[in-house]
């Protein structure tokens, strides 16, 4: 979930501090795997929500990233999805397996966990528009 806002004519992304390996303290989109009874939109909802404490109704999708060597892990398809912050979603807050929530300027972001800089220009790119 790529998660926008603009803050004082700059725009920024939310991301979480992973806890654990891979890519562990390395900052990163919030999201996760699906479980067995839920589609991708639902998915990134509750991911979005166990990781930063959000509620998002509206969210797009970015389109989906599958290079093999994406995760060390395995083989890993995503779906990544974007929408713009609004307060009415809450003020973020690390929970899940983030240890801490921050949102970086577009201009300045922080070393990321697997793909995620090539997923956060892509959604960039839709949420311009």
């Amino acid at each position: 979930m790529a998660v926008f806002r603009l803050h004082h004519q700059s725009w920024e992304i939310l991301l979480i501090q992973r806890l654990f390996p891979p890519f562990k303290n390395c900052w990163a989109l919030p999201g996760g795997f699906i479980e067995r009874n839920e589609n991708a939109h639902q998915a990134a909802r509750r991911e979005l929500a166990e990781e930063t404490g959000l509620k998002c109704r509206s969210l797009k999708e970015v389109g989906s990233f599958s290079d093999p060597k994406r995760d060390p892990r395995g083989r890993v398809l995503t779906v990544a999805f974007y929408t713009q912050y609004q307060k009415r979603l809450g003020s973020p807050v690390a929970g899940d397996d983030a240890g801490q929530t921050a949102w970086f300027p577009l201009k300045r972001l922080p070393r990321l966990a697997f793909d995620h800089r090539e997923m956060i220009l892509s959604a960039f790119e839709k949420i311009k528009k």
